[in-house]
């Protein structure tokens, strides 16, 4: 079998008994359940035949003692992924490392340590993937000249409402006081571990331009990257890629907003968007041709707010700033 096939079959879901977790939403990374540090991305190589290939895997916490591995022939999203197969598979813990094999009984594989190795089916190591944890790399961007600063984690009173934590960040539900037309906003979030849930309900909110366009945000590590998933511009548009990072990760938008253009009351053109998640294009120059779903304004000439969706889950933001276009 070749090493794509491998590496995915092989190094991509485990399972992990870590007793019932309690069906809650986790905002604190210290404070998570034993899972919240098995699940995440993983990179390395195998080799087989002679043949040897990178390869990444992202490890899904699901809640009970169940993961989803998913595995990417050529490297993780944004670093390598071929973007033409993503492999799935699920694992159990057993004597304290996650155990994973091919349904045929080729391949396995073993987490432990923040390491998965994998054997082939006489029992010789064949490959090696190590967890690493990425970061955006327009986190924590300084705001231009000219920025309008909206959120740096002093005052949430450029929102209203606007609601902020203890350790100074902004709660989900904001809408800016000042509206905007065309323009540039960098914003960063992230994304609560909920894995029990499941879908829509699971880390949900958004980034709506004007209060009419939005950009989803969602816990959609380790999916396939949809319309209605982290990134998508919703109902319209799905990502390029799904830059998705693990819940509980810092993660950035930065949108370059053109405004629709109306002429005598009539809308003669779309509003367009270009949007990099961490740091990677996923929509160039998109067009918008609508308001999407639960918008706060209807489409229209007059500029609208920044506003953060509140889907009922703890989702917190942080150094947002826009700079308006003309």
């Amino acid at each position: 079998m070749r090493t794509s096939t491998i590496l995915l079959t092989t190094a991509l879901i485990l399972g992990c008994a870590v007793g019932a977790l309690a069906r809650t939403s986790y905002t604190d990374p210290d404070e998570a359940p034993p899972a919240f540090h098995l699940q995440g991305e993983y990179t390395g190589a195998i080799e087989e035949n002679g043949e040897r290939g990178k390869f990444g895997a992202q490890i899904v916490a699901l809640g009970d003692g169940s993961f989803l591995g998913v595995g990417y022939p050529g490297g993780l999203p944004g670093d390598g992924w071929t973007r033409k197969e993503r492999l799935l598979a699920d694992g159990e813990l057993r004597d304290g490392a996650v155990h994973f094999a091919e349904p045929d009984g080729g391949r396995v594989a073993e987490l432990k340590d923040g390491v998965i190795t994998v054997f082939n089916a006489e029992g010789d190591r064949i490959g090696r993937l190590e967890k690493v944890m990425r970061e955006s790399p327009t986190l924590g961007a300084e705001p231009p000249e000219g920025a309008v600063v909206l959120f740096d984690g002093t005052s949430p009173d450029a929102f209203d409402p606007g609601r902020m934590t203890e350790d100074g960040l902004l709660r989900e539900g904001a809408v800016s006081k000042q509206r905007f037309g065309s323009h540039t906003i960098h914003l960063e979030f992230r994304t609560p571990f909920e894995p029990h849930r499941r879908g829509q309900g699971r880390g949900n909110s958004g980034f709506y331009a004007q209060g009419r366009y939005e950009v989803q945000i969602l816990d959609s590590f380790g999916l396939r990257g949809e319309h209605n998933e982290c990134g998508g511009i919703y109902g319209i548009a799905a990502p390029r890629v799904n830059m998705c990072f693990p819940p509980l990760s810092w993660q950035t938008y930065d949108v370059e907003f053109t405004a629709a253009q109306y002429e005598n009351g009539e809308k003669v053109s779309n509003a367009r968007m270009t949007v990099r998640h961490n740091g990677v294009v996923i929509h160039d120059d998109v067009e918008v041709s609508r308001a999407t779903a639960a918008a706060r304004l209807p489409e229209g000439p007059e500029p609208g707010p920044v506003y953060l969706q509140d889907h009922r889950n703890p989702v917190r933001f942080r150094n947002i700033w826009v700079v308006p276009r003309e």
